[in-house]
Formats: C-alpha cells, structure tokens, sequence
C-alpha cells in the first residue's frame, strides 16, 4: 500500500468515515493527519458546481460554465482527438473552480431509444462509445483532473433505475454492455469508476464483487476509487468486501458505524478496510497536486464548443441539394427552437451556460435577412392554429423554409424514459402543414434520441442538429450558410417505429427486473441481422462533398488469432468542396456455431479532405476483432474460419469487401451450440423469444418478474407498494404533492417524483443525513405492512419528526 504510515495512524472510526463522503460533493479530511477534502462534481458535458452563493440545490443553481454538446452529439463526431480537446477545456474549468473529478462519462449502451437519459450516453455500439470516452477522460486528466465513468453496469434505463435487476446473458455482459467500459478503463484509466443504481443478475452493482473485483481491477487493471452513484449504496459492508471504495453522498454516519462495527464483528477484515483507505487517500492526495489559482478563456471554450458541436451534426437529407443556402434566398425560419434553444438534457447533468446562441441570430450574423414565426409555444403541449396559420403565411412568401422542431424539455430528462418516438404534435402538425404550403423545407431537428418522422418524403433537407450545446446555434448557422461542411455520422440507428426496437417486448420491464432477451443484438447487431428497413442506419451521415473508395488491402490472406490484421484502404474527395468522411470497418462470420450479428463494428477512421485530395487509410484488427465470449471458457475465443472485412460509409453502405482466414490458436475449448433450444438468436429474430431459448441462453432460471406477498423491506420502493391499502394513498399524496411544488417544470416534476417513488426506501435513511431516521423507516414499514402495528409505525415517524424538522435545512443546503 502507497500510504501505510497515513494508515497506521488512523483510528477504526477514521477509516470507516474516509469511505463516505463529507457531504453532497465532498471527500471526507481529516485534518491532524493533513488529509484534504476533495470536490467531485457533475458532468459529463460542463460543469455543473453549486452556486454557494445562491439559494436552491446544485439543479437549479451552479456556477457558470461551458455546456459542451452532450454526448448523443459528440458521438457523431467519430472523433477521440476531438473529443479529447473538449476533454483538456473541462479540465482547465474543474481547475478553476477547484473540483478535483468531474463525474463522467457515461458509457451506458442505447438499448432502446426509450431511455429518457441516451442524451447523455454515446451509441449503442460498445467499441465507438469505449474510444470517444476514452479521448474524453485522457483529455480532462491530462489537466491534473479526476474523471468518474459511469454508470457500472447495465444501467440501460431510467425507469426504475435504482432498484430493477438487470437479467442480462454473460456473453451479451461481456461483448455489449461491458466492453466500452472495458476499452475507456485500458485507454484512458480513469481516476474513478461509478457504479449503476440497480442490480446486475440479482445482486446490486455496489455489491457486486465480479463487477468490481474480478472484472475491473484483476482482468482490466483498474487502479482507482470505486464510487457509488449518489445513493446506489446497497449493504455498504458487503460493497466494501466487493470493492467498492467511496460512498456518495454522505450517509450522516449511518453507514460509517455499520463499517466501524463489521470489523469489530471480525464481518469485515482490517486490511481489507485499509485497502479501499489506501485508494482514497491515492486519489485525494493526487487531486491536492492541481489545486491552485487558476482561470480559463470562456470565449475560445465557446468557440471550441461550436467547432465540436458543427462536427457532429449529422446531414441525413440534402434533396436538390438545397443546402448551403444561397445569399439572396427569401427565407422563412419557423420554429420556436430557432430562437429558444434546446441546446443540453435535463438532470444532474444540466449546465448554467456561461453565453447562449441561437441559429436566428447567428443566421443574421452571417448576412442572411431571414424572417420568423414561431410556430408552436413549445412550453405548451397544446396545438396552436393561429400560431401554424401564421408560420404558413410566411412560408408562402418564402423561398426556403428553415423549420425547427424536436423534442422539448419535458420529453427527455434523467429520472425517466420515453414512452414514444414521437415529435410533439404540434411539430409534426406545423411540419405536414408547412409542407402543403412550401416546396423548399428544410428541417432542423433538436433533441437527444431517435424520434419518428412522418413528413419525412416531403421535405427536401434534414440537418439532425441533436443537444449542441451553448453554441449549437452557431454551429447550425455555419452548416446551413456552407461555411462548414457537415461530416457527423449516426452514432445510433433510428428506426421505422417503436415496434421496430428488438426490446420492444421487454422494455422498461416489471417492478422487479428487466430482461435482455435480445442478448447480443442491440442497434445495427439487430436491424442488419434481422434485416429490419429503418429510417436511417448506424454510421449514415450526408456531406456536401462526394468520397469514393478504393483499394482494398489486406496484410495477410490467412492468420492465427495471436496475429495482427493490417487493413488499408483509399478515400478520395471527389467533390469540389473540403470534407471529412468517416470510413468504418465492420467483421462479419457468416459461418459460425454460436449465434453472431450480421456484422460487427471494429474500427473507424475520420479523414479529412481537399477536393480531389486521396488519402490512405490504415486499421488495425487484433483478435477481439474476430472474437466472440465463450462462456464455457469464460474467455474470448476466436472460432477458426473465413471472416469478410467490410469496409463501408454506414452499416448499410458497404463500398470494399475483402477476406480472410482466422486459424484458432486454443485447444479443446467447446463453442457453445444453441442451434436446438434457441433458434431464434441465429437468425436475429429476437423480440419474442421463448422462456425455454432465454433460459438456455441465460444460463439459468430467469428470476421472477413479479414481487411475491413477502412483508415490504428497506430495499422496496414506494412504487412496489401502490396496490397495498396504504402505499396507494402515499404514492397518491406524493405525487399530488409533487405536482404542485413542481407545476412550472413538468421534466423536473418528473424526475423527481421517479425518485420519490421508485428508489428504496433504505435510501430515504442513507441520502437524508440523519432527517429520516431508521427507526422512523421502520415505523414507515409498519404502516406499509398493514397489520397490528400500523399505529405504532405512525407514532415512530411522528416521533421523529421533530428532529426532522431541525436537521432539513441543514440538509438543503447540502444538496
């Protein structure tokens, strides 16, 4: 251990109390041992640190700073470098205001389109997501700044995200939703890795010891703090006999006696405690190093926020080439989002922006006279005619038509999901209606997921501007007037409709568990495998320009999986304006025993361009490339045979095809055969697989979706409780309650009343710093419980209630 003599000095309570924090976002010191207190804050896309000067929690009031395109944007960029310079701003901000970890990035995989928070994670392919995160947190750490990964593992919804048990197969764990995690740990080793709320086949991911233990740090070599997400403490001994070093936020000393008291128990070893002390005081005393006086350029970071976010916009129509647009054109820009911006998502990663633009204005800076109509009032839900008529009026006047529409505040925040793909109505109708009215629309599309898009055939143009963050308003203008060349690509597939989706049967789930029946196939695996049309395909993304491809070469025509495979290709300009293509590398085994995707993502280069200027581009496919996890061997193995090399320009616009042969260099291992009891995984199919398929596929007996008549406990949520005589009229009070505290903000209301509702109630104890006690929790569960004991859980809570009371504000102020 690095600090042993710190150690030695500590007393039992010290230590127990170093692995919780000090507050909401603050590492506990101790102060006659020169131990330092450490802020970890939000991110991941700007920092979003509490305006201690103002009144209200860190949501509604944080310090200015850059909002950064949210991750769903920067995805598209297909960019680590790029990433990694949005990486060094962050950090040169986090200096600033002496936060030592920014709590991100989040590498969670767009199971569905539904997950209210995919604005915040990058794509539902695992090898992309696992290297822009990489170029992110080498970026903010290349600062002297901590970053924290997040949310480990299988956190693929928000619904019931703090207590459903994620049923997933261990060969879809490993190859789809551990991966990007795997890939950012190895590359950009990060200070911190946070753990995910829920649990993970059955055991909370706090809690979890393979997760933490075997997988982190003996197999990927991880060598920092282990953080919980605020409040995904489970049973806080066992988590720090499973690895889990640091609890946030602080648990007012609940949980530091449970710890303090196990080791006196001989529950919980000394060393063992020492060890996760050790990588504490590592990563407080790396974090003092960078504390200083320190400021940074708000101007050139708002310029580096718009150069990012107008490399990540994506181009999915350009009919008659009715973009850039022409000087001299009537346009008509209509749309409320055109001059109130959606530019980030909602929750705790919200960002206070140091400036703001909007594409309105910034189309006027660049010399255009466009005029306005706002279209719809998008803080209403409501369909406004007079406010259509309007729009249309001035659409007939115009040459072009410049519509924004997308998903406002209240459709996508964290806390909650989605229960459709679609636009507002009042989009959809204006778009229908000023399509009847103008030839010439182009739509400007704002939000964090895939939506439907009924007027599709009848407008010309689409720019998908996605959460550009605070100069996502610029950015468009510089797309639209040509004076950047769009060369974003899809980080995720939009399909057709929800019934599309491949988990559409098993989304979001039950009370108590969500099952991954569609295994490996998530994204392009599914659509490209079940050969499903969709609206756009992964990796699609238009260009002013024109590339062509050419020259396709391998190193070699044969190789054992111990071996390298050299893949080489040409890209070529060949439009008359500068431009960057993205070119991807897909593998596909089309002869194999254990069922595969259809192709498979394994690298991807971003070339820049001069017209007529050809470039060589080179990837490299080691045997991961070739490799599926075999879960008899637990390992990857690579099963002997021919693999093609796909070279495309999306998942489905393949433009070189080469082959070659893998040769297996593993004995004796036995490749899993689920030809007889789960045909459906061979050909994709996968929407409604049967129990006896999953159950072969899974391993084991699938956990019961259902909650059994057992006596409600501190790990249920109020939610589970609603059909019991009194949990329906809490869960009715509460939600009442929280609609009129909350009636100006209906994405807020939301968030918080999943909160309120669907975490444990172990949480209401362990988050509230002592407001509600564990007996007043055991008074609740009585009541609850509904038996002789109703009136006596009654008297427990009300007996606390006076201390309660005493302890809120202090409480308040914390958050």
């Amino acid at each position: 251990m690095k600090y042993q003599e710190i150690i030695d000095k500590l007393t039992l309570e010290e230590k127990a109390s170093l692995c919780s924090g000090k507050d909401f976002w603050h590492t506990k010191g101790i102060e006659r041992l020169d131990i330092p207190s450490v802020m970890l804050t939000d991110g991941p896309h700007g920092l979003r640190k509490k305006d201690e000067k103002s009144k209200g929690s860190s949501l509604e009031n944080s310090v200015p700073a850059t909002c950064f395109p949210t991750a769903v944007t920067t995805a598209a960029s297909w960019d680590p470098e790029l990433l990694y310079k949005m990486g060094e701003a962050l950090g040169e901000e986090c200096l600033a205001e002496r936060v030592s970890v920014l709590l991100g990035p989040g590498v969670n995989m767009k199971r569905s389109p539904l997950c209210g928070r995919n604005f915040e994670y990058f794509s539902e392919d695992p090898l992309l997501a696992g290297e822009v995160a990489a170029g992110l947190i080498n970026g903010v750490q290349s600062k002297g700044i901590g970053t924290s990964l997040k949310h480990f593992a299988t956190n693929n919804q928000e619904m019931r995200r703090m207590s459903v048990d994620s049923v997933v197969d261990e060969r879809a764990l490993r190859e789809i939703y551990l991966t990007a995690f795997e890939i950012a740990v190895k590359k950009g080793k990060p200070w911190t890795v946070m753990n995910a709320y829920n649990k993970l086949n059955g055991i909370y991911c706090s809690d979890n010891e393979e997760l933490q233990q075997t997988i982190l740090r003996d197999e990927w070599g991880f060598d920092g703090v282990v953080v919980t997400d605020w409040g995904a403490a489970n049973d806080r001994v066992q988590g720090i006999i499973a690895g889990n070093d640091l609890e946030m936020p602080t648990s007012g000393g609940y949980n530091d006696k449970k710890i303090a008291d196990a080791v006196r128990r001989g529950k919980l070893s000394v060393e063992m405690l020492n060890r996760r002390v050790d990588a504490l005081l590592d990563l407080v005393f790396k974090s003092e190093k960078s504390l200083g006086c320190y400021t940074y350029d708000k101007k050139a970071h708002h310029q580096l926020a718009c150069e990012i976010a107008a490399q990540s916009m994506v181009l999915l129509k350009n009919d008659d080439g009715i973009l850039p647009l022409k000087k001299g054109q009537k346009i008509a820009v209509i749309g409320e989002l055109a001059r109130s911006p959606r530019y980030q998502g909602a929750g705790s990663s919200q960002i206070n922006p140091t400036e703001l633009s909007d594409a309105f204005s910034a189309l006027v800076k660049e010399g255009f006279q466009p005029r306005y109509a706002p279209g719809y009032d998008k803080k209403s839900s409501g369909i406004s005619q007079l406010l259509i008529n309007d729009a249309c009026d001035l659409a007939k006047k115009s040459d072009v038509v410049l519509l924004f529409i997308g998903l406002t505040e209240e459709y996508e925040a964290e806390g909650y999901d989605r229960t459709t793909l679609e636009l507002p109505a009042a989009h959809n109708r204006l778009a229908e209606e000023i399509c009847e009215v103008c030839d010439n629309v182009v739509v400007v599309l704002s939000g964090g997921s895939p939506v439907t898009m009924p007027w599709l055939s009848k407008v010309k143009g689409v720019l998908n501007s996605y959460l550009g963050g605070q100069a996502g308003g610029e950015a468009v203008a510089d797309i639209l007037s040509g004076k950047q060349n769009p060369c974003g690509k899809l980080a995720e597939t939009y399909p057709l409709s929800l019934s599309d989706t491949q988990c559409v049967n098993y989304y979001p789930g039950t009370v108590m568990t969500t099952e991954y029946r569609d295994s490996v196939y998530i994204g392009y695996r599914y659509y490209d495998t079940a050969k499903k049309d969709v609206l756009f395909p992964f990796g699609f993304g238009l260009s002013y320009t024109e590339f062509k491809y050419s020259g396709l070469k391998l190193s070699k025509k044969k190789l054992k999986d111990t071996e390298t495979l050299t893949v080489s290709f040409k890209v070529k300009n060949v439009g008359s304006v500068a431009g960057a293509e993205i070119s991807q590398v897909y593998v596909a085994d089309n002869e194999s025993t254990i069922y595969r995707p259809s192709k498979e993502l394994r690298g991807f280069s971003k070339t820049f361009l001069e017209p007529g200027e050809e470039k060589t581009v080179t990837v490299e496919l080691s045997k991961r490339a070739f490799a599926y996890y075999n879960v008899n061997i637990h390992d990857w193995h690579v099963e002997s045979g021919d693999f093609e090399i796909l070279v495309g320009a999306s998942s489905r616009d393949i433009k070189l095809k080469g082959k070659v042969t893998v040769e297996s260099t593993a004995e004796n291992v036995t490749v899993p055969d689920y030809r007889a009891v789960a045909p459906e995984y061979y050909t994709g199919d996968v929407q409604s697989v049967s129990d006896e398929a999953f159950t072969a596929v899974l391993g084991h007996e699938i956990p019961s979706p259902v909650r059994g008549n057992e006596p409600f406990t501190l790990l249920d949520s109020l939610e589970r409780t609603k059909d019991s005589k009194w949990g329906g009229r809490i869960n009715t009070v509460i939600d009442k309650a929280l609609n009129l505290v909350f009636k100006e903000s209906n994405s807020t209301v939301d968030m918080v009343k999943a909160m309120a509702l669907q975490i444990p109630i172990r949480n209401f104890i362990t988050m509230s710093s002592g407001v509600f006690t564990e007996e007043m929790a055991n008074g609740l569960l009585m009541i609850l419980n509904d038996g002789e004991s109703t009136v006596k859980g009654a008297g427990k809570i009300l007996a606390g209630l006076g201390s309660a009371v005493m302890k809120l504000p202090a409480l308040l102020k914390m958050v």
